[in-house]
């Protein structure tokens, strides 16, 4: 029997996607614990070998402190503006903000493929008029 690895990982991806499995619920009855990566400039077509490296380990530890009770909030976001994002669009000779749209939805395809536990409905982008 042949390991599919790709349908394995996509079955359960989209399990977590459906049930929101890392979504956290406001419950006073357990301890807090806030976890925030550094957020990543989508300045590029993808995220680079650095990206990952960093989040594994804070999405361990967020795994650790949920086995261990804690409420535990790891959002993800994109720092979009500044200097590497204005760069990317001239280099590409594109609006930014086509370009921010795009590497954004590219950064967060790679990052579900890798199956960090991070708390989508709370993402955070700072070219969002809301942030």
């Amino acid at each position: 029997m042949e390991y599919n690895f790709k349908e394995i990982e996509s079955k359960w991806q989209q399990r977590w996607r459906e049930r929101k499995t890392y979504r956290v619920e406001v419950d006073p009855s357990r301890p807090k614990f806030y976890v925030l990566d550094m957020f990543p400039y989508p300045s590029g077509a993808g995220l680079h070998v650095g990206h990952p490296l960093g989040y594994i380990a804070s999405d361990i530890y967020s795994r650790y402190k949920r086995l261990k009770g804690f409420n535990v909030l790891h959002p993800m976001g994109y720092d979009a503006f500044g200097l590497p994002a204005e760069q990317y669009a001239i280099q590409t000779g594109q609006h930014p903000a086509v370009t921010t749209e795009r590497n954004i939805a590219r950064y967060r395809e790679q990052l579900d493929k890798i199956g960090f536990s991070f708390d989508w409905d709370r993402e955070v982008r700072t070219c969002d008029p809301s942030y």
